[in-house]
Formats: structure tokens, C-alpha cells, sequence
């Protein structure tokens, strides 16, 4: 029922290679070692990536027209296939010229050699460790960052790690190549929540488009009664609507909705924050309090849409969702010492593919702490594994990402108009939440289904961010 957008996809670059002079003393050598690189080309082109691939390069004259074509191409990441020995110029200027982060693969036939019947020509072909140790000396001495893994053609466990640095990739391209729209003006006294745009352009890349109230509220004078039709009975596809919706806010969400749709495909924007406080139900109240119908749909789409102004969890949610991970916009609400689960969540846009049932549209006459009134989405996450990923500021202005795993549970949950999960994080909840909050998280985080803590490591490398995960 709703049509998620199609990111673009992650461009991995790929050169494997080999020392030239063994050629010519071993015959069957190099055919063995391309047909590996054949092998690992098809296992990354079923990993949701385009793969440039640059070939088999023998020398560092072939190296240097790799290294030209894959930089042109402009890859998120580059992968070194180490087949056997190779010299480290035959790959520095792949990792210099190309911009993007480096990944050295150490991919042997099998897991381990026949030692009774392998020659000198056998042997070599299970030689990709040794360059290993010289590639990473000699790309630190170039000043290039860079990361490995180990294991044979057919590991399942290489696989996964590998698998992990291109959703890494992804990630980080999304954020070099994202526009974030920051509409309205922060909440009044919200100090933690407060982020300097051009940090984010400088530590994450991309660029953040603010915007006015007024350029969503000409857009919402301009949806036709056909529009606000469809759009509400969209709503009631994908909704379960209470008694408690008045069919005026309704038809309102519903209008602020598709002008929503407007806004993010006439200023090409991947996530938004926003908030806008109004006065005694003027219009720009009405528009301020109409968000949430609209900005639930945008997230379910994968643009990220967050109340409060809160432009770093709306980067957050799109790290969780890039990774499939959903990410709905998130807070603390209380602590139920009882059961031994911190129940969290928030007022306002949600992430609808991670609701654990058809979620509910509900009629408030009041937004707790905010002007205005209208229709608000509630529902628990799914049961089982879950991940929190925000993204903390320290006092120098540096970005860090924060993480906790846990585990969402069933019990009674609130019926206000928000969106509510009980997660056990396997410790006493007050002592988590003290080392959550010791963290440097602001009081907004995105939260997703499954454990990603391991796919976040990868994130917070290829950003240079650190990592703090917080497990009591």
C-alpha cells in the first residue's frame, strides 16, 4: 500500500590481483586466481550493490589504470582482492585516488590445503594472507584507512562481515549524498536537541535545506478535495482508525499530507525535522500540528520524517532504515521495575514497517506539550530483537553514534495516541538508563527491529565517528 522510495545503490569497486612473475613459472596459477575473482564478483552482485569491476591487475602499471577507472566511477567502496602475493604499489593508488573507503579481502579456494599432493603453484594460490601485513603498513604510511577480511571463497562468516561493510557503504553514502530539510525552529528550551547545520555537512557530508513553515502551509492551499480524498482513504488502508478521529483533522492530516509529498519531492529531500509552535489555532498551528499522518508515511517510505526539530535522530533514522532496520522516532517514557523493561517511545511520526500489527490512528484533543490537536499513530514495535542508534554531541562539537540492544516484550502499554514498546535490556531498567543517559545521547533516538550493533560498527569506521554501546 505504500510505495517505498528506491535509494540509490551502493557502488562497490573491485580489482583483484596477483604478483605477474609467478605467471610465467606456474601455468595454471593465474587462470585458478581469476576464476576466484569470477566467484567473488557474483557473490557481491547478490549483495544489493552495483559492482564496478576493474579486472585483474598483475603489475602497478595495470594498478594505476584500476585505480584511474575505478575513480572515475566514483565508488562508495573499494575492494582489494588479494589472490596471492602482490606488491603494495600495485594497489596504492587504488586506495589514494579513489576517495572511497578500502576494503582488503583475504579470500583462499578452501579452508585449508592438501599438504600432500600441493606444489609451489598449488600453494601460492592460498597466498593472499601474505600481502596482507605489507598492504595495511604501507597504506598507513600513505595516510589511507583501510580494513580486512579473512577466510576462504564459500565462508559464510566472511560473507557476513563483508556483507556488513558494504551496508556500511551504503549508509555512508546516503548521509555524503543526503539533503535533510530542518523546517520551522526549535523547540523552545530543548538545548540537547540544537545542531549546527553545517557540522552535519562537515562530519556526515550532504547538505541540510532549511526550511520556512510558509513553504509547506503554500503547498497545503493547494491539494485539491480529490487529493485530500484519496489520501484519507490511503490512511484507512494502512490504519486502523479509532472512534476517537474527528473526520475534519482527518481530512486535515490527510491534506498536510500529500503537500508533505510535494515538499520532499520539489526540494529532493531524503529526511526531515521539523517543528513549528503557532498560536491560538492560526494556520501555521494547523499545519504544525498536522505532521504526523504525513510524516508517518514519508518514514514508512524511507525519508525519515521527526517531530522537535530533532535533526540529528532524523539522521539516525536513516542510518537504522538503510540498514532494514526501520528506525522510528524514540524516547523514554517510564521504567517498569516490576517486569525488568524501560517502556519507550514517542508522540507523533512512527515507523510503520516495524509496528508489530496494523497500526492505529488516534484522535487527540490535546498534543501533550505542544499546540494544537488532530489525529496521532500508535503502536508497538515488534516483538523480539531491537537495536537504539542516536546520534550524541560532545562539547567540542564532535558527532558520535550511541547503541544499545534489547529486546522488545509483550505487556500492557499506554493508549495515548503514541507509539509504545517494553524492552528489556537483560539488566535491572534503572541502571540502564543511567548508562544510557552517561552515554552523550540527546533524549531522541531512533529505534529499530534486530541486533546492529555489529552492522553500526562498520557505520561508525567508515564515518570516523566512535561508537559508544552502552550495555550495563
Amino acid at each position: 500500500m505504500i510505495d517505498r522510495i528506491t535509494p540509490r545503490r551502493t557502488r562497490v569497486g573491485l580489482v583483484s590481483g596477483g604478483l605477474g612473475a609467478y605467471w610465467p613459472q606456474f601455468p595454471a596459477l593465474l587462470p585458478q586466481l581469476q576464476a576466484s575473482a569470477r566467484r567473488v564478483t557474483e557473490r557481491l552482485s547478490t549483495m544489493d550493490c552495483e559492482v564496478v569491476d576493474a579486472g585483474f591487475v598483475s603489475d602497478p602499471r595495470e594498478g594505476a589504470a584500476a585505480a584511474e577507472k575505478l575513480r572515475v566511477a566514483g565508488c562508495d567502496l573499494i575492494i582489494g582482492f588479494l589472490t596471492t602475493y602482490l606488491t603494495s604499489s600495485m594497489l596504492a593508488p587504488v586506495a589514494q585516488r579513489s576517495g572511497a573507503p578500502v576494503l582488503l579481502l583475504n579470500l583462499q579456494p578452501t579452508e585449508v590445503m592438501d599438504h600432500e599432493s600441493f606444489d609451489t603453484g598449488a600453494w601460492l594460490a592460498y597466498c593472499g594472507a601474505c600481502p596482507l601485513p605489507e598492504m595495511a603498513n604501507a597504506f598507513r604510511r600513505l595516510g589511507v584507512e583501510f580494513r580486512s577480511v579473512s577466510g576462504y571463497l564459500e565462508d559464510e562468516r566472511a560473507w557476513t562481515r563483508i556483507s556488513r561493510w558494504i551496508k556500511a557503504a551504503g549508509v555512508r553514502a546516503a548521509l555524503r549524498r543526503g539533503r535533510h530539510g530542518l523546517l520551522g525552529h526549535l523547540y523552545p528550551g530543548m538545548m540537547d536537541v540544537s545542531a549546527d547545520p553545517t557540522l552535519v555537512s562537515a562530519q556526515l557530508g550532504g547538505h541540510v535545506e532549511i526550511l520556512e513553515v510558509d513553504d509547506l502551509r503554500v503547498r497545503v492551499e493547494k491539494v485539491t478535495e480529490a487529493e485530500t480524498k484519496d489520501r484519507v482513504e490511503l490512511a484507512r488502508e494502512v490504519f486502523t482508525v479509532d472512534e476517537s478521529v474527528v473526520d475534519e483533522d482527518f481530512a486535515w492530516g490527510a491534506r498536510v499530507s500529500v503537500a508533505l509529498d510535494r515538499l520532499v519531492d520539489d526540494f529532493s529531500l531524503d529526511s526531515l525535522a521539523y517543528y513549528h509552535r503557532g498560536l491560538d489555532g492560526e494556520t501555521h498551528e494547523r499545519v504544525g500540528a498536522g505532521f504526523i499522518l504525513g510524516a508517518s508515511l514519508l518514514t514508512a517510505r524511507g525519508i525519515p520524517a521527526v517531530g522537535e526539530y530533532e535533526l540529528r535522530t532524523s539522521l539516525a533514522m536513516l542510518v537504522m532504515d538503510r540498514l532494514g532496520a526501520g528506525g522510528s522516532f524514540t524516547e523514554l517514557q517510564a521504567l517498569n521495575f516490576r517486569d525488568g523493561v524501560v517502556e519507550m517511545g514517542h508522540d507523533g511520526p512512527a515507523h510503520l514497517g516495524i509496528s508489530a500489527r496494523k497500526p492505529l490512528l488516534r484522535g487527540l484533543g490535546v498534543y501533550h506539550g505542544k499546540r494544537g490537536w488532530g489525529v496521532s499513530v500508535e503502536f508497538d514495535v515488534k516483538h523480539g530483537p531491537v537495536t537504539l542508534c542516536g546520534l550524541g554531541q560532545g562539547r567540542d562539537g564532535t558527532f558520535t553514534l550511541v547503541a544499545s540492544e534489547g529486546t522488545v516484550v509483550p505487556g500492557p502499554l499506554l493508549r495515548i495516541g503514541n507509539t509504545t514498546s517494553r524492552v528489556d535490556f537483560g539488566c535491572d531498567p534503572g541502571e540502564w538508563t543511567d548508562a544510557w543517559s552517561a552515554s552523550g545521547i540527546a533524549h531522541h533516538w531512533a529505534l529499530g527491529t534486530g541486533h546492529r550493533v555489529a552492522e553500526l560498527t562498520a557505520v561508525a569506521d567508515l564515518l570516523g565517528l566512535k561508537l559508544t554501546v552502552v550495555r550495563p
